[in-house]
């Protein structure tokens, strides 16, 4: 063997420190989701469970033990396919968080302009014009007179629906974030789908 040739000992202490801060930063982002988004993660049944007793601890020093233990876990496992899953979820929120801001300006130019009206029936001409255009009128009364904003969260709704891909829409009209403080006697919001299925 060549005097100057080097004898490859493994990973450097450098190295193995930023895969062991790699895996712990991991570790904290698996804490961070939520029950469904952890159901996505291939994870052994060990971590699993422990993240989600990391995810009921309140108390920071028991939370840092449990952080601590999971990893330990890490270390036992292939990154890659929870890096993977982590890369999706995040891609999917990163859209989700994108179409709500895109219904929640259609909903204040609709509020602020009648012109906005015109602009999205040309868009979608198959919408019901009518029932939008209560809802748009009612939602402004409620701003104007400082009331509970049932009509402003329907025409979030309404939107939503609008804007849904047609393999969707069937169910698109109620939102787990908008319907819980909808009046059911509100008669802006009953019975009449915005959008016309043929």
């Amino acid at each position: 063997m060549d005097e100057e040739e080097e004898v490859y000992s493994g990973p450097s202490k450098t190295s193995r420190k930023k895969a062991m801060i790699a895996l712990q930063l991991l570790g904290e982002e698996l804490v961070e989701l939520s029950s469904d988004q952890l159901a996505q993660v291939p994870l052994p049944e060990e971590l699993r469970d422990a993240v989600r007793d990391a995810k009921r601890i309140r108390a920071f020093g028991a939370l840092r033990r449990q952080m601590q233990y999971i990893g330990r876990l890490m270390r036992d496992i292939d990154p890659d396919p929870v890096s993977a899953a982590l890369d999706r979820i995040r891609q999917r929120s990163g859209a989700a968080v994108a179409e709500l801001h895109e219904l929640e300006r259609w909903r204040d130019r609709l509020l602020a302009s009648d012109a906005a009206l015109a602009e999205l029936m040309g868009r979608y001409p198959a919408c019901d014009r009518q029932h939008l255009a209560s809802l748009v009128r009612a939602a402004r009364r409620e701003q104007a007179e400082a009331r509970a904003p049932r009509s402003f969260r329907a025409l979030f709704q309404e939107l939503k629906a609008l804007f849904a891909p047609p393999d969707a829409q069937g169910g698109a009209a109620q939102g787990p974030d908008e319907d819980e403080d909808e009046d059911p006697g509100d008669d802006t919001q009953q019975g009449k789908p915005l959008y016309s299925k043929h």
